[in-house]
């Protein structure tokens, strides 16, 4: 497998053509970024830790029966993913109170939320990914309203995996944001990365902060905090 030409850089990674036209080679960077990368620094080895974690996490839920884009490990930084054409939304899921949704309706930090609830923001850097319901994005073309249906149910089997696989590891799933897309066949799948970037995290015991909150609020390297979370999960498989 050759790395072929930079088709796309993105905060965490970037994306690489490959001899295969619907494979895709996914390079983690060595960067952290906040405040929709008006922030960013360089960490090292961070790259690795996401590319990690992202592995095992995809490999996961593959063998629970959902499909994701996620083929292969390639090397410590790199993975060999499926092309997918991307839905322009981040589906969020929030099952305890913090961040925006805590400051928004200024609630209790960790208030635990029953039912879990969905968000989506729609992805665009230029207008710092902005909240957008489900009518706007209907009316806007970036989905219909049973991809939406779909993405939901999605979102609903992901969250309850990973809610236990973490509950069961001492860590609190607080919130996530998920991204999908379609494979050539028309196959919606779960695509983008799954790690401490775009999940919160918490420790159950101590309530400490196991996730890029850590680098946004200028906590402590982040690394060590990353290394943990592989260090848990790598224990409880």
């Amino acid at each position: 497998m050759e790395r072929g030409a930079l088709l796309y850089t993105g905060k965490a990674k970037n994306m690489y053509a490959t001899d295969n036209p619907e494979e895709l080679w996914a390079e983690y960077k060595d960067q952290a970024t906040a405040l929709n990368g008006k922030k960013k620094v360089a960490i090292a080895g961070k790259g690795t830790l996401g590319r990690q974690i992202s592995s095992l996490l995809f490999t996961e839920i593959n063998a629970q029966g959902m499909p994701t884009h996620f083929i292969k490990t390639l090397n410590e930084t790199a993975m060999l993913v499926k092309k997918c054409d991307m839905i322009p939304l981040e589906a969020v899921v929030r099952n305890f109170a913090s961040g925006s949704f805590e400051r928004k309706f200024q609630v209790e930090h960790l208030k635990p939320l029953k039912p879990a609830v969905h968000e989506f923001y729609y992805k665009s850097d230029p207008l710092d990914d902005p909240f957008i319901n489900d009518e706007q994005i209907i009316a806007l073309g970036y989905a219909d309203k049973d991809t939406l249906v779909a993405i939901h149910k999605f979102a609903d089997q992901v969250n309850a995996y990973l809610f236990q696989r973490f509950a069961g590891i001492g860590i609190k799933l607080v919130d996530f944001k998920l991204e999908f897309g379609y494979l050539a066949d028309g196959q919606m799948v779960l695509a983008d990365e799954l790690s401490p970037d775009n999940f919160r995290l918490v420790d159950a015991e101590t309530g400490a902060s196991l996730d890029k909150d850590v680098f946004r609020k200028g906590e402590g390297p982040l690394a060590p905090v990353y290394a943990g979370v592989l260090k848990r999960l790598q224990a409880g498989e």
